[in-house]
């Protein structure tokens, strides 16, 4: 029969597997950057970083880089890991890859285009266009003139043609192109030394990634991450995936992770930015099991960050920052003690410091 694990058990795994817990972590042994730490909002990689305890400071330009990847979104990773990344956040087959660029796929199916062709096509001219920095809407132009009608669509926004999102952003990656950090717009430029044949280890095979970090899971969680379809992500479980059930439903995790399950509690207070990886696991109603908070920290725009007491969600939180000053305001869902207070305030302290600025005030109400 399979291990029956509870909904606090669940939690804490994954706050000791995200290394959440811990106050000092070397950035070679930061789990995290394994699966790529999502770079989005001012709060973004490197506070993700700081509060598992990776010294940011001391970080060298040549020691992370940032590629669009899981879902076309920013992700950090050690630059070291480049080749077995590439490899790891490439489309399984082009099933998968049509469901990874979604409606963009269509206009090329609909011309007899493969879309791991596409994908081909859109990178090579990528190489050829960013032979130094340049910012997005460039290449983007750029990009435009030199594919055909099947590869473009109208944008309403922008009112101009230019090249779906999605191909746009899966492709840089595929063509050895990384994001210059701090850029808005990004700017794109060549990865000084990049091996596109790079085959992924265990270490960052992203399925097994997921059920490391934001297991136990099921199938279609992996797959709503991915942006994949079910039937993919199945073909690729891994073999040593273990099942276990989590309040009755059926879940999987590595085998050598299931004994971490029934370790103790961690007890730890964080403010987690809005898209840290512990908030991107796709069971969002066991993290937050109530609709109404978890509609306040999941809103269509402008998402808050998540106060993370011993592994339970209890709260949001928002910056308001003016010039150096900083203030965190926000919502805890029940009452805390005196020495949590504390706590959050350490937290916000140490958000001030990051931001390279200074705490005027901890505004968090609670019942």
């Amino acid at each position: 029969m399979p291990v029956e694990v509870t909904r606090e058990q669940v939690l804490g795994f994954r706050v000791r597997a995200q290394q959440l817990d811990r106050s000092a972590v070397p950035l070679a042994d930061a789990a995290a950057c394994d699966a790529g730490v999502q770079d989005t909002g001012p709060d973004g990689a490197l506070w993700a970083l700081a509060i598992r305890g990776v010294d940011v400071s001391s970080l060298a330009a040549d020691d992370v880089v940032m590629l669009w990847t899981i879902r076309g979104a920013p992700h950090v990773y050690r630059r070291a890991d480049l080749p077995s990344i590439a490899g790891a956040v490439q489309p399984y087959s082009e099933a998968d890859a049509v469901k990874r660029i979604f409606d963009a796929a269509k206009p090329l199916e609909a011309a007899g285009i493969a879309v791991l062709d596409a994908l081909d096509t859109v990178a090579a001219q990528m190489r050829k266009v960013v032979t130094k920095p340049m910012v997005k809407g460039e290449v983007s132009t750029e990009i435009t003139k030199r594919v055909d009608e099947p590869y473009l669509r109208y944008c309403r926004s922008c009112q101009a043609t230019h090249l779906y999102e999605l191909p746009f952003r899966l492709g840089a990656t595929r063509a050895g192109l990384e994001l210059q950090a701090g850029t808005s717009p990004p700017v794109l430029q060549p990865i000084p030394v990049f091996d596109p044949t790079g085959r992924p280890g265990d270490r960052h095979d992203v399925i097994r990634g997921y059920l490391r970090l934001l297991g136990p899971a099921t199938h279609k969680h992996v797959a709503d991450y991915l942006d994949s379809p079910v039937k993919e992500v199945k073909a690729h479980w891994p073999s040593d995936a273990t099942e276990v059930t989590v309040d009755g439903a059926r879940r999987w995790i590595l085998e050598s992770d299931e004994p971490a399950l029934s370790a103790d509690r961690p007890r730890v207070t964080r403010l987690i930015g809005p898209y840290d990886l512990f908030l991107q696991a796709k069971d969002r109603g066991l993290l937050v099991p109530d609709k109404a908070r978890a509609k306040k920290l999941w809103p269509v725009l402008g998402r808050p960050g998540a106060v993370l007491i011993d592994g339970e969600i209890a709260g949001w939180w928002r910056p308001r920052q003016s010039g150096a000053k900083l203030k965190v305001a926000g919502e805890l869902w029940a009452p805390v003690a005196a020495a949590r207070r504390r706590e959050i305030e350490h937290e916000a302290e140490r958000l001030a410091a990051f931001r390279d600025g200074r705490l005027t005030g901890v505004d968090i109400s609670a019942p």
